[in-house]
């Protein structure tokens, strides 16, 4: 199954772009339990002047640019918090389903507008504070990377 992530907003290179890409790095790495990935997708912000156009608009991208027959997963601060051994199990889940390609959504500062959050499987959230993008993004990766890493035994995360 392929993983991607796909984000309103586009990190500048510096170090939160670097994080990330450790991450991605590591996801590559671990090719053996069928799953691979993590693709990048970046949409810029719209430029709308309000709030819910400006969400809609977004919405309107993520979805457009959301590859077929892919399942759709979602980050967003109303989702629900979850373990990171139960985000594995989610995507073991969605593997062993036959899901060909899994992509996790992340928003822009309007946050994801209702009709990505209704097309998503599931909906998780990070906690109840408000994270900028960056973070987000970068939180996604290591939480994904330690999914793989609870499905294959690794002791990188201890419980």
């Amino acid at each position: 199954m392929k993983l991607g992530l796909i984000c309103i907003g586009r990190l500048k290179a510096g170090p939160e772009r670097e994080l990330f890409s450790r991450y991605a790095e590591r996801i590559r790495a671990l090719r053996r339990l069928g799953l691979e990935g993590l693709e990048l997708k970046e949409i810029d912000e719209s430029k709308a002047s309000s709030s819910a156009e400006r969400s809609s608009r977004e919405a309107m991208e993520l979805l457009t640019a959301l590859p077929a027959e892919s399942r759709l997963a979602a980050f967003d601060e109303r989702g629900r918090a979850e373990t990171s051994a139960a985000f594995a199990q989610f995507i073991a889940s969605e593997r062993d389903r036959g899901c060909k390609a899994l992509w996790f959504a992340i928003g822009g500062a309007e946050g994801l507008d209702e009709s990505v959050r209704a097309r998503a499987t599931a909906v998780f959230s990070f906690g109840a504070m408000t994270l900028p993008h960056q973070l987000a993004r970068i939180l996604a990766a290591e939480q994904i990377y330690r999914a793989m890493t609870i499905l294959s035994g690794h002791p990188y995360h201890r419980q």
